[in-house]
């Protein structure tokens, strides 16, 4: 600390307080890791667990198909 007449000069570290380790930093990307990791996990057993379903076409085809050929 250097002080000329009523002013105080600090350097970066005094006038900072502390150091600066950059935890922070590991914590934001084993989170967004974790956190992509988990929504595909979600994605994929929801689309595992979903019905097999293209629309309802072969619904209607088999109704179709069943009912002799003839439409409603």
């Amino acid at each position: 600390m250097e002080t000329r007449g009523q002013e105080v000069h600090l350097d970066k570290v005094e006038a900072r307080s502390g150091a600066t380790p950059n935890v922070v930093r590991y914590i934001l990307l084993i989170s967004l890791v974790l956190v992509i990791i988990a929504l595909s996990a979600i994605w994929m057993t929801g689309a595992l667990n979903a019905p097999d379903n293209t629309g309802g076409h072969a619904d209607t085809q088999q109704a179709v198909a069943e009912d002799g050929g003839k439409m409603p």
